[in-house]
C-alpha cells in the first residue's frame, strides 16, 4: 500500500504547486495589465493580452475543479503561458524584450507535470527564442515595441519583479519545500530499512541457532544408541541440518541479506563434510570450479541439501575400498538465469544396468525432489568410471514482496 500513497502524496503536490501558480500569475498578469493601461499610457495589445491571460486562467482553474485533470489543467496553463509571453514579447522589443525570460519560467512550470511535458517545452523554447532572434534580426515590420519610451524602465523592471517573484516566491519555494519534504522521507526510508536488515539479521542469527540446537540434539541421539544404521540415518539428518544452518549464517554475518555468496558457501559446506564424513586413513580432494556468483536463499537452500546428498554419496560409498580420490563441483551459468551444475566424482560409480531415477534410496530420491524444487532437471551421465550428476536449474527469486 506504501507506492499508491507515495503516488498520490506526489500528485497532490503538483496540483497545489500547479494551482497556487496559476492563481498567483493570474493575479499578477491582471495587476500589471492595469498597471499598463493607466500608468504607463499602454493602448496596444500588451495590456490585453494580460488580461486575456488572467480570464483564460481563471477558466483553466475553474475547469480543473470539475475534470480534476491535473495534466489538462498543466497543458491549459503552459500553452496559455507560452502563446501570450510569445505576443508580449513580440510588441515589447522582440529578442531584447526583458519580458522573454518568462519562458524560461514556462519550461520550470513544464517539469512540474511531467518530466517528458518539460523536456518538450524545454525544446520548443529553445526554437522560438531563435525564431524570434532571427525574426528581429529579419526586420520584419510585425515585431514592434508597443511600450513608450519613458515607460520602458519601469516595463522592464515589472517583468524583472514578475519573473523573479514566480521564480523564487512560487516555484522555487515550493520545490525547496518539496525537496526538503523528500530528503525527510528518504531519511525515514533509510531508518525503517536499517530497523528491518537488523531484525531479518537477527531472524537468520536465530534460525541457525534453532538449526544448530537440532542438530545438537540429533549428535546426542547418536551417541545414545549402539545401532550403527541408526548412528548413519541420524548422521545424515544431522549434515541436513547444519547445510541450512550455514546459510543462514552466511546471511547473518554478510552484508547481503538475501543472497548468498555460492562458491563461498560450496567450500564450507564440503569441508564440513570432509571432517564429518570422511575418514582418516583416506585421502579425498574436492575441486570447486564456481564462478563469483549469488543465488538467493530460495535457491541455496535446496541447492545445498542437493550438493549434500551427492558429495555424501561420493564419500560413504564411490570411494569405499579406494585410498585416494577426486570430487568435481563446477557451476556454470547460461541464459536467462539458469545454471548447469556438475557434481562429479572418480570412485567407483553405480552398475551401468542401475535404474537412477527409479531408485527407492531415500538420498536419490531426495536429490530427484531438490531438482524439482528447482525447478530443473538432473540426470546421471553415462562415464566409464565414477559419478557424474548434470543439474540444470534458475535461480528461484522468492514471491514474498514487503
Amino acid at each position: 500500500m506504501r507506492k499508491p500513497k507515495i503516488r498520490l502524496n506526489r500528485i497532490k503536490d503538483k496540483t497545489k504547486l500547479l494551482l497556487k501558480f496559476n492563481y498567483i500569475s493570474a493575479v499578477l498578469s491582471l495587476i500589471i495589465g492595469l498597471i499598463c493601461s493607466f500608468a504607463l499610457q499602454m493602448h496596444g495589445t500588451i495590456p490585453y493580452v494580460f488580461y486575456f491571460y488572467f480570464v483564460l486562467n481563471v477558466l483553466n482553474i475553474a475547469a480543473f475543479s470539475r475534470h480534476y485533470n491535473l495534466t489538462t489543467m498543466a497543458i491549459g496553463t503552459s500553452v496559455l503561458s507560452f502563446l501570450s509571453t510569445i505576443v508580449i514579447t513580440l510588441f515589447s522589443g522582440g529578442i531584447n524584450s526583458p519580458f522573454i525570460f518568462i519562458l524560461g519560467l514556462i519550461v520550470l512550470a513544464g517539469y512540474i507535470s511531467t518530466k517528458v511535458f518539460g523536456r518538450v517545452y524545454l525544446y520548443l523554447i529553445i526554437i522560438t527564442i531563435v525564431l524570434i532572434y532571427l525574426i528581429d534580426y529579419a526586420n520584419f515590420d510585425f515585431i514592434i515595441n508597443e511600450v513608450p519610451e519613458n515607460s520602458r524602465d519601469v516595463f522592464s523592471l515589472i517583468s524583472i519583479l514578475f519573473s523573479v517573484y514566480l521564480l523564487g516566491g512560487v516555484l522555487g519555494k515550493n520545490l525547496l519545500r518539496t525537496h526538503h519534504n523528500l530528503y525527510k522521507s528518504k531519511a525515514r526510508i533509510e531508518k525503517s530499512v536499517d530497523e528491518k536488515e537488523n531484525l531479518l539479521r537477527e531472524v537468520h542469527h536465530r534460525v541457525k541457532n534453532n538449526l544448530q540446537t537440532v542438530s545438537s540434539l540429533l549428535n546426542l541421539q547418536v551417541r545414545n544408541t549402539p545401532n550403527q544404521q541408526i548412528k548413519e540415518l541420524v548422521k545424515s539428518s544431522q549434515n541436513r541440518v547444519t547445510a541450512m544452518a550455514m546459510i543462514h549464517e552466511m546471511l547473518y554475518v554478510r552484508d547481503n541479506l538475501s543472497k548468498i555468496e555460492f562458491a563461498s558457501y560450496v567450500k564450507e559446506l564440503t569441508q564440513y563434510l570432509l571432517r564429518t564424513v570422511e575418514r582418516k586413513d583416506r585421502k579425498i580432494n574436492v575441486e570447486i570450479n564456481v564462478p563469483d556468483t549469488l543465488l538467493s536463499i530460495d535457491t541455496a537452500i535446496p541447492l545445498g541439501l542437493l550438493i549434500n546428498e551427492t558429495v555424501t554419496n561420493s564419500i560413504k560409498y564411490g570411494f569405499r575400498d579406494a585410498e585416494v580420490g577426486k570430487i568435481t563441483i563446477e557451476l556454470e551459468k547460461r541464459y536467462q538465469n539458469k545454471y548447469i551444475l556438475k557434481i562429479s566424482d572418480d570412485g567407483a560409480g553405480f552398475p551401468l544396468d542401475y535404474d537412477f531415477k527409479n531408485s527407492n534410496t531415500l538420498g536419490l530420491r531426495l536429490i530427484h525432489n531438490l531438482a524439482r524444487q528447482l525447478q530443473g532437471t538432473i540426470e546421471r551421465l553415462p562415464s566409464s568410471a565414477g559419478t557424474t550428476y548434470k543439474l540444470v536449474f534458475k535461480d528461484i527469486t522468492s514471491q514474498f514482496k514487503g
